[in-house]
């Protein structure tokens, strides 16, 4: 089920339009996690917020994390939310599109978004275990 998660999030990004963010986000919506209007909070989350500063895919990840353990919820969102950036940051060091795209002059470049689907993949392979390891501890 997470192999199939993570190819989800990674075909939105790849062939059908999704941003980073969005991608991770639709992919809980397909897997009813969230609400079909998560993705649409996720698009300017997309390209680091459109400044390059924290990664789409990261905060895509966030806002799933907020949408099932919010304040609302069961209020455990926060403590979720630093373990998802803890764990991303322990694969890629740092959590800043900036510095994880440096790499690559143009942006938008095939280049770079094939470099940026690890952080997708990264990202959803995190969050569906953290999301897996809620349910069970709740």
């Amino acid at each position: 089920m997470k192999e199939k998660f993570i190819q989800n999030a990674v075909n939105n990004f790849l062939n059908e339009g999704y941003s980073c963010s969005e991608s991770v986000v639709k992919a809980a919506f397909d897997f009813g996690m969230v609400d079909k209007s998560a993705i649409s909070i996720a698009t300017s989350f997309s390209g680091g917020m459109s400044s390059r500063c924290a990664c789409g895919a990261l905060t895509g990840a966030q806002i799933v994390i907020g949408f099932l353990h919010g304040k609302l919820k069961d209020n455990t969102a926060r403590a979720l939310a630093k373990e998802m950036y803890d764990k991303f940051c322990e694969k890629h060091k740092v959590a800043c599109c900036k510095v994880l795209s440096s790499g690559f002059k143009d942006f938008h470049s095939k280049e770079r978004k094939l470099h940026c689907v690890n952080m997708v993949k990264d990202s959803c392979d995190i969050l569906y275990d953290i999301v897996e390891s809620a349910k069970v501890s709740a």
